[in-house]
């Protein structure tokens, strides 16, 4: 049997904080107590009296003067603080981080187009199973939790939310029309599959002019003593291919044809009309022999193609007047009445 991993250690190392309580980032307490000193620095400046001014800075905890230092430490903070709450956590391979090869880096730069999508799934079986599972590539479902759920659960009766998989457990390897994306380390199943922990496998194939769709799950397999898992797939361009867009031999020769046919025609244009100074027809290049190519054709297909040799008599002789006879004048006479 698999030995459990522990899903906390998993947080903490793929987080990369240290995970215990004195955290020292920047808070919105004190980025509200920051402001609260503005406001009272500007009913000082604003004249307030200086009484009422000094109780303030005293609650606060802060010294009465009110400096430019003060105000620039304020919005560097709020900038600080709102890179960190806008910031999303990516998928991390499985191992560390210089065992990762380049193709499993590739492959997760060739999902980042689905990354900022969320995909959804809900499956009714009878009257007791009713769950809605909730899906993002390489993204947290939650990212307030902070759980590096990347495929949750949900049960729609109890509202419980189950962990499938974490996007901090990731191994993904393709083929050459589909990606295969696994999560690991869910939470721990119950009574099946020796309480190993869950792990969600996608399979994504290829689907030409089409970012993302038909996201649905096939089966979960927790029957068995260990390696079980919930199976989905889904449709999208990403596992395609990259088309073949290099030229056929047939295609080179063509271009490379009609481009001299260009060059020609254009620069024997130039020539004839600036160096020769042809008008007219007479600027296309070779002129005559172009006006003679028809009668070349001509005898060329004479000269290949007849069988009968060129000095032979013709095969008929025309019929001159001599040697017609001379007509009866009267042979027609006894056809006028009388």
């Amino acid at each position: 049997m698999a030995k459990p991993i522990d899903t906390g250690t998993a947080i903490v190392s793929g987080s990369g904080s240290e995970g215990n309580g004195d955290d020292k980032s920047f808070t919105p307490a004190d980025a509200a107590t920051c402001l609260r000193l503005l406001r009272t620095c500007a009913g000082h400046r604003r004249g307030e009296s200086a009484t009422s001014a000094r109780d303030s800075h005293r609650a606060l905890g802060m010294s009465p003067p009110c400096h430019t230092s003060a105000l620039l430490l304020v919005f560097v903070a709020l900038a600080v603080a709102g890179a960190e709450q806008s910031e999303e956590r990516g998928c991390d391979v499985i191992g560390d981080e210089s065992s990762e090869s380049q193709m499993e880096r590739a492959l997760l730069k060739k999902l980042e187009p689905l990354s900022h999508m969320r995909f959804n799934v809900t499956v009714e079986k009878g009257k007791t199973e009713n769950y809605v599972y909730h899906f993002r590539v390489c993204r947290e479902v939650n990212s307030t939790s902070h759980d590096f759920g990347g495929l949750v659960q949900i049960d729609r009766q109890n509202g419980k939310t189950t962990v499938i998989g974490r996007i901090n457990e990731t191994q993904v390897f393709n083929g050459s029309d589909w990606i295969m994306l696994i999560y690991k380390g869910g939470d721990s199943y119950g009574r099946h599959c020796s309480g190993e922990k869950r792990r969600a496998v996608i399979m994504i194939s290829c689907k030409r002019g089409v970012t993302a769709s038909s996201f649905s799950i096939i089966s979960e397999e927790r029957e068995k003593e260990q390696e079980c898992f919930y199976l989905f797939e889904m449709d999208s361009s990403v596992a395609c291919p990259a088309e073949n867009s290099h030229l056929s031999v047939g295609s080179i020769l063509l271009i490379t044809f009609v481009s001299l046919i260009a060059v020609y025609i254009i620069g024997g244009f130039l020539y004839q009309r600036l160096v020769v100074g042809a008008k007219g027809m007479e600027q296309i290049p070779h002129f005559a022999f172009w006006q003679d190519l028809g009668n070349l054709v001509a005898d060329g297909c004479d000269f290949v193609c007849r069988s009968k040799p060129r000095n032979s008599p013709a095969a008929y002789r025309g019929v001159g007047d001599d040697q017609l006879g001379e007509e009866s004048e009267e042979r027609d006479d006894h056809l006028l009445p009388m």
